[in-house]
């Protein structure tokens, strides 16, 4: 009888063993055959997934995107407060435990070689409009609006994106940081800087304007 294989647990063997390999050893390092190395099996049987290193990459960010967006998907669905919403999805783009430490590894590298990789150029053009999303939806929940139902979809009003585009570039830079000097940065320190950022938020929101 032939074996039957359970792709979807496979792609998730392969996709750890892959952010393994790219968190160590660097993009460089992660091809096709040190990858079928690690996973026991033939070059050749890796062609349902990806068959070069181009393709592997792609497959690994891939992978990060999905589970962020999954992750994310289950707070927005959860009861909760507003900021507590709003802190939870921001601190799943960071490096706050060897989980999503791998993933961040993963995604910077991956966004910093489509600057020259045209073959992740979907990636480069998706990653902006995408924490774009989530820095909106963090705004929302700390706002208690209503969430915005698709990427692109701006708030009600500038004041609004105003705080939308400074927590983005707030997002980006603890990205960086955390994970280029990650020690640096204890999970409890990268917390409170997203803590303080959303009640500098919330304070702005709670100040009246002056006309």
């Amino acid at each position: 009888m032939p074996k039957i294989v359970d792709h979807e647990q496979r792609r998730e063997e392969l996709t750890r063993i892959v952010w393994r390999i790219i968190s160590q050893d660097g993009i460089e390092g992660a091809t096709v055959r040190k990858v079928a190395e690690a996973a026991g099996v033939s070059v050749g049987g890796l062609r349902h997934y990806f068959d070069n290193q181009r393709g592997l990459l792609s497959f690994a960010a891939q992978a990060v995107a999905r589970n962020v967006v999954t992750r994310i998907t289950g707070h927005l669905d959860a009861d909760l407060p507003g900021m507590q919403r709003a802190r939870l999805i921001l601190e799943e783009l960071l490096p706050l435990d060897d989980h999503r430490r791998v993933e961040v590894d993963v995604w910077v590298a991956c966004l910093v070689r489509s600057h020259v990789d045209e073959s992740l150029a979907d990636l480069r053009e998706a990653s902006w409009p995408g924490e774009r999303h989530i820095c909106r939806l963090a705004i929302a929940s700390c706002r208690g609006l209503p969430l915005p139902d698709r990427v692109g979809e701006e708030l009600a009003d500038a004041g609004l994106e105003s705080q939308v585009t400074r927590l983005h570039v707030f997002m980006d830079g603890l990205t960086f940081q955390t994970a280029t000097f990650p020690h640096r940065f204890t999970p409890q320190a990268i917390r409170s800087l997203v803590h303080d950022e959303l009640r500098l938020i919330e304070a702005q929101c709670a100040s009246p304007r002056r006309g």
